[in-house]
């Protein structure tokens, strides 16, 4: 009995904290769809950062594909408020500036 009652106490605060969190990201205008969709575009930026820094010149296909990620963390990072996202700023930016330079150059090359 002692268990059954530890054990309904427990989910009974991890019900509480996941509604909290909801409540909180509800309060800073946002939904929560679009929470998870920063979540996921916040690791996406990591692997396009590393992405930019080492490659030189990319092929035609690795542009397309780089581009098109890129536009999807924008829209992302677009629909959540700047202080979430203050840290992540430099590697945005960096990402950023890639993604104008293949622009440029493949607007060039057409």
């Amino acid at each position: 009995m002692m268990i059954a009652t530890i054990i309904y106490i427990l989910i009974f605060i991890i019900f509480s904290l996941i509604v909290f969190a909801i409540m909180q990201i509800k309060m800073a205008g946002m939904n929560v769809k679009d929470f998870w969709t920063f979540i996921k575009a916040n690791e996406l930026l990591d692997e396009l950062y590393v992405f930019s820094k080492k490659s030189g010149s990319l092929s035609p296909q690795e542009q397309i594909i780089f581009l098109m990620e890129a536009e999807k963390v924008f829209k992302a990072f677009d629909k959540v408020p700047s202080m979430l996202w203050d840290e992540e700023y430099q590697k945005y930016r960096e990402v950023l500036n890639k993604y104008k330079d293949i622009k440029v150059l493949r607007w060039a090359s057409n």
